[in-house]
């Protein structure tokens, strides 16, 4: 694809990720060119646009990367905030920084759930190896024990089935500052991605079924198999009032989880989201697009389905284009990214007339590099 000349709309993106390489291929063919900020030489997203190599919180790398930009955006939340902070008063950076104030302790997460009314889970900060003990007999066993602040895919958690377990978990999180969830019987787990524009427009996709093995996403069916009307509208009232409250310009994925016919907020992502893939053949306009159109303050798009979809993680191996090809309907994105245990190097989507034939495309899958158990190991 012909990379946009010179003086054509220029966008910042903080991380050079699978994440930011999506975006740029979404953004190219509208004319737009992109600059990443990533510490890594190697950074996926450089073969779409230009890789200023530094920290990301290099105050240099900072200025090189949104020097020119219409927008400055991020693809890991992980992006420290002082950062984002840093270049606000010099190009507009969107999601706004707070998005990441907030997403990047999980007490500040539960916090603004508290206030806008969602519901979470049952929890409780923990600050030392005497909290934890106060904080199970709190919200009870068994729980999920969290850092406040870093891991993500499984990292930085420990499950807690007994008292027995307390001791270990303490371990398993290296006693930093963390926050105690009880565990949740859930039916299911759930996503919800909407995209608010710089004129305060909303919208959302239909909420999507996800399937983790070992903390990590293994895939996602969209939409969301005996999806109501009712559950739809109770995901859209929850991201609307978050996008709402922080002001956000961009797409944001809110994870949950159904409870006898009821949304608890599991966890917020203030950027385009791994359950969200499906979109790029599964819906009208995918998420990548609608990120751009809302941070350049252009019209949004449909978030309608077009199909019944579906997105596989290739994780800790890829498998040979012409493997997933040989299924109809399927859709091979590589991230060119070198393959290790737990790694995400690419995805496939499918998308189907019915569930039943997305199915059945499904199983057909099974077994690919990537796709089985083992490469989670």
């Amino acid at each position: 694809m012909r990379v946009p000349p010179p003086g054509s709309p220029l966008v910042a993106v903080l991380g050079g990720g699978q994440l930011g390489r999506m975006l740029a291929l979404a953004g190219l063919p509208l004319g737009l060119r992109f600059r990443f900020l990533d510490p890594s030489p190697e950074a996926t997203a450089g073969a779409v646009g230009e890789l200023v190599v530094a920290a990301l919180d290099d105050p240099a790398g900072l200025a090189q990367v949104a020097e020119g930009a219409r927008a400055v955006t991020y693809e890991w939340e992980g992006v420290p905030a002082e950062a984002a902070r840093r270049l606000e008063g010099r190009r507009p950076v969107l999601p706004p920084p707070i998005a990441l104030e907030v997403t990047q302790d999980r007490a500040h997460e539960k916090e603004l759930c508290r206030v806008l009314g969602l519901p979470t889970a049952a929890f409780r900060l923990v600050d030392d190896r005497q909290g934890l003990d106060q904080a199970a007999a709190d919200v009870g066993l068994p729980a999920v024990l969290k850092t406040r602040r870093g891991g993500y895919d499984g990292k930085g958690q420990a499950v807690v089935p007994d008292r027995d377990h307390l001791e270990r978990a303490w371990s398993e999180v290296e006693g930093r500052p963390a926050i105690l969830e009880a565990h949740v019987p859930f039916t299911r787990e759930l996503s919800v991605l909407a995209v608010r524009s710089r004129d305060g427009t909303t919208a959302s996709w239909p909420l999507v079924e996800n399937h983790h093995s070992g903390g990590i996403l293994r895939g996602s069916i969209a939409p969301a198999p005996a999806l109501s009307a009712e559950l739809q509208q109770q995901g859209e009232a929850i991201a609307t009032a978050i996008l709402e409250h922080l002001d956000y310009v961009g797409v944001l994925a809110v994870e949950l989880f159904e409870l006898e016919g009821e949304l608890l907020v599991n966890e917020l992502a203030p950027r385009v989201h791994n359950s969200g893939h499906w979109t790029i053949e599964g819906a009208e306009t995918s998420q990548f697009e609608n990120h751009l159109r809302a941070i350049l303050g252009w019209p949004l798009g449909s978030t309608a389905a077009v199909a019944h979809s579906a997105m596989v993680n290739c994780i800790g191996a890829r498998p040979a284009p012409e493997q997933v090809l040989a299924v109809p309907n399927t859709h091979f994105h590589d991230y060119a990214k070198v393959p290790r245990p737990g790694r995400k190097v690419g995805h496939i989507t499918i998308t189907a007339s019915t569930s039943e034939e997305l199915d059945s495309l499904l199983a057909r899958l099974q077994g690919l590099p990537g796709t089985t158990e083992e490469a989670v190991a």
